[in-house]
């Protein structure tokens, strides 16, 4: 029996392990058939003509298409990635304060921004930017706005779970060598908290990566403005090739983000690399 076997469930038997297998195979074959049935149905269509999939091995077609759509996706879940890792950063550590008048209002800003859906932010921000700004191109900003209020409250409560549960020995040999309640935190809580939560960090960068493509509803032009709206336009019939390699981009991109938290997770953090307080006193 494998010793890291998960503490929560027994390893199955024999029985258990043959209605998995049966039930593994009844699961693939109804994928490949659904799988088949599609291909059939695009085939009538006439969807795999090469004349509808020549224009992607044209360099025009990336040059002018692809890449500019890309290279605005990547720019919207960079900037979005950042402002929600400032948010959740300074609202995670306001919800453990001491103070009650800085603690109650920054879980209510949590609470209140993660039950709003991500599209109705994007829509607030884009029809209320106008009003306070005056007229102008406000897609990208209502785009990074709504990804910083929804993500960045997901990833305060992420920090915050993360310094829960760093045991409490580390934070009491802290204040025995005199170190204040700040110092405590971002020399002692954070640096272990991050740590631990990193592979849950990334995986939410992933989610924040293909919210992205809600952009879209409001006209920002990212990939998938350009591969599904403004490069069909411009070859006729090509919709659903555009539609199914911009959504290959889409796996590519997030396989990537996901193997990184995949490999953050493997990785041996703390005690080894980062040792935590309560040992560097007992030296």
């Amino acid at each position: 029996m494998n010793s890291r076997s998960n503490v929560l469930f027994d390893a199955p038997g024999p029985a258990a392990r043959r209605r998995n297998n049966v039930l593994t195979l009844l699961a693939t074959t109804a994928t490949l058939g659904v799988a088949c049935l599609v291909y059939a149905k695009f085939d009538e269509k006439g969807q795999w003509s090469g004349q509808l999939w020549r224009h992607f091995i044209t360099a025009s077609t990336w040059t002018e298409f692809i890449i500019p759509g890309l290279t605005a996706t990547l720019k919207a879940a960079a900037l979005g990635a950042v402002f929600a890792l400032a948010f959740g950063a300074a609202f995670g550590v306001a919800r453990l304060s001491d103070h009650v008048w800085i603690r109650r209002p920054a879980g209510a800003v949590i609470d209140i921004f993660r039950s709003i859906p991500l599209l109705l932010l994007i829509f607030f921000m884009f029809y209320l930017s106008p009003t306070l700004f005056g007229s102008g191109d406000y897609t990208l900003l209502a785009l990074i706005g709504g990804l910083t209020l929804y993500n960045g409250s997901v990833l305060a409560e992420v920090l915050r779970a993360g310094v829960l549960a760093v045991p409490r020995g580390q934070s009491e040999a802290a204040y025995a060598l005199g170190l204040r309640k700040a110092g405590v935190m971002w020399h002692v809580l954070l640096p272990q908290a991050v740590s631990a939560m990193m592979p849950t960090i990334v995986s939410q960068l992933v989610v924040l990566l293909k919210d992205t493509a809600l952009g879209y509803i409001i006209g920002y032009q990212d990939l998938l403005s350009y591969g599904f709206q403004i490069l069909p336009a411009n070859y006729f019939g090509t919709r659903v090739s555009s539609a199914i390699v911009i959504a290959a981009i889409y796996i590519g991109l997030n396989t990537m983000l996901s193997a990184l938290a995949s490999w953050l997770e493997q990785r041996p953090f703390a005690p080894h690399e980062r040792r935590p307080l309560a040992l560097l006193t007992s030296e």
